[in-house]
């Protein structure tokens, strides 16, 4: 073990999910050669029938599954180390030399494709989703934008460095961001205070560096779109995504719905929360903590327990997946705890060669840190759920139904916190859950704005950003927290949310997932078994069916109205205030 306690990452050790059919058993992926040979012997197949398509896209998966995860793991050692040196220039290298190789040959095989399709048609119920797919993304691609978009993931490395070299000298030790945050949860009020001004005044000491970052992107990915034929980054993005099922304009629904059936109970959890603190006005400080005065839920000490707690709860949800959390765990598939030079945040990667998940996070000892290992471990769950499926396409389902995978399991899971918790303990844990969900279905419907409003208006300057921002937490939210004193703060507050930054347009998924979510633990207070098979057959069948498919499959209605929404939140008023 090392000092951080986290085993060295060894992906090499890692068997092939199976062997190799059009691949070189040993092939060094660091040379750029080497995978450009790969795709020219896929352009000079000859393809004479229906079957010979199929084998050639078998054939393409296989590389693409190997080259992905080649750059995954570059991507996961950079992130568990940002500091160091040689991980950096790794992946900056794959980004800046391998991705823009390979982006023109991917649209020539696409290309290539749907010629072959016009002489040999494949079965359209196997093939109809990626079919689309592949013609959506022939219509986007242009070749100037390669080099846009490597100045964009270069941007974003800068962003993942700025954050994660975040520390804060704080009761005689230096501490990551994830590791303060913890103190937000203490009881001494005047603790918090410390704790959450050595934070933002670390925060804020980036703004001027991160507001040049995102100005750098916000310009680049407009020439993207332009580039692209778009009328905005917008509706680029949309495209993009393969955003087949939903339009820019119900996510505006969304917008409205939230504002409607969700703002009034997230402004009646926090008068309560000020009520029991016996407070005029809510500080920032005060929004996390236990309200009654109790001490922070401390539902372990050591990364390991967290890890055989949460082993117990996937056991008691369905032990099949139980049994998968232990072969990730066997497999060293897991980097859990927070340290210095770590990137912020959480994440679940896909290794495609070997078809098995990485869970990545930063866990301090705190209520969160549960949520989030039962979260990505939900992703976990439909990432080896999909295993089986030949094409690399189909081992990924929408973002909007992933994100129902993890949400989901943190509600199944969270049936079982009696392994973390007392009684008293598991109330409180599940009420800061619920109360969570509410406020990141309004967060959601913030960030999901701000990001329409940037792209919309692509030539604002940096003082017009602020105002949308202001602007739109009030639309939200106007009174529950007294942010005078700290206006300055308040005005960059979203720096701290990465999709904006990295995967912009990729935070609605959040919303419309926690709804499918809330309506599968609905149906699992009814009849837990059922439920559960039908969780797992909806993950099981990755992406090869449609987004409003899937969402049936597992029981659950694809749709974010009002009419959807607001008996949700009557099931959440009713867990916090019966």
């Amino acid at each position: 073990m090392s000092v951080s306690g986290q085993k060295e990452l060894n992906f090499e050790h890692l068997p092939r999910y199976q062997s190799r059919q059009f691949l070189d058993d040993k092939i060094d992926f660091d040379q750029l050669d080497n995978i450009t040979s790969l795709y020219n012997r896929l352009l000079s197949v000859k393809i004479e029938s229906s079957k010979q398509l199929e084998q050639w896209l078998l054939d393409r998966s296989e590389v693409e599954a190997a080259l992905d995860q080649h750059g995954s793991i570059l991507y996961i050692r950079m992130t568990c180390q940002t500091d160091d040196a040689q991980r950096a220039q790794a992946y900056t290298t794959y980004l800046e030399h391998i991705i823009p190789a390979i982006k023109p040959l991917e649209d020539q095989l696409n290309k290539k494709f749907l010629e072959s399709l016009q002489s040999y048609p494949l079965d359209e119920e196997r093939y109809g989703i990626c079919i689309r797919a592949i013609k959506t993304d022939v219509k986007l691609f242009r070749e100037a934008n390669v080099d846009l978009q490597t100045q964009i993931d270069l941007l974003s490395q800068e962003y993942q460095k700025v954050c994660g070299s975040m520390t804060v000298n704080f009761k005689g030790k230096e501490q990551t961001m994830p590791q303060m945050s913890k103190y937000l949860l203490e009881t001494d009020r005047a603790l918090r205070q410390e704790a959450w001004e050595a934070i933002t005044k670390r925060r804020m000491q980036d703004t001027e560096k991160l507001e040049d970052i995102f100005d750098q992107m916000v310009s680049l990915r407009d020439k993207v779109a332009i580039n692209a034929g778009c009328s905005n980054f917008c509706d680029y993005k949309f495209r993009s995504l393969h955003r087949f099922d939903y339009t820019p304009e119900h996510c505006k629904e969304y917008h409205q719905a939230v504002e409607r059936v969700v703002l009034p109970l997230y402004k009646k959890i926090m008068k309560a929360r000020c009520e029991k603190m016996k407070l005029s006005k809510l500080k920032p400080w005060d929004t996390a903590v236990d309200p009654l005065g109790q001490k922070p839920l401390k539902p372990f000490e050591e990364v390991d327990d967290l890890i055989t707690g949460c082993q117990k709860i996937f056991n008691n949800v369905d032990p099949v997946l139980g049994d998968q959390f232990s072969q990730m765990n066997a497999l060293n598939l897991l980097d859990l705890a927070s340290r210095k030079g770590k990137a912020p945040g959480g994440y679940q990667s896909s290794l495609n060669e070997s078809r098995k998940p990485f869970i990545f996070m930063n866990s301090v000892g705190v209520d969160d840190d549960v949520r989030t290992l039962l979260h990505e471990g939900g992703h976990a769950f439909h990432s080896m759920a999909c295993a089986g499926e030949p094409l690399i396409d189909y081992r990924h389902a929408p973002m909007e139904f992933n994100e129902v995978a993890s949400m989901a399991m943190e509600l199944l899971g969270g049936k079982y916190l009696d392994v973390f918790y007392n009684e008293n303990d598991v109330k409180r844990s599940k009420e800061d859950h619920f109360e969570g969900v509410v406020f990141v279905l309004v967060w959601v419907a913030i960030i999901d704005a701000f990001q329409h409003w940037i792209y919309e208006n692509p030539q604002h300057n940096q003082e017009e950003r602020k105002q949308a921002w202001l602007d739109i937490r009030n639309r939200f939210d106007t009174d529950s927290v007294d942010w005078s004193g700290f206006e300055d703060v308040q005005n960059y507050m979203w720096h701290r949310q990465l999709h904006i930054f990295e995967v912009p347009f990729y935070y609605i998924e959040y919303g419309i997932a926690q709804l499918g979510a809330l309506q599968l633990w609905l149906n699992s207070n009814k009849d837990q078994a059922q439920a559960i098979e039908a969780y797992r057959h909806a993950l099981s069948l990755g992406g090869a069916r449609p987004l409003p498919e899937l969402y049936r499959t597992a029981g659950i209605k694809f749709d974010f109205t009002r009419e959807t929404i607001a008996p949700l939140m009557e099931a959440i008023e009713a867990e916090l205030f019966s």
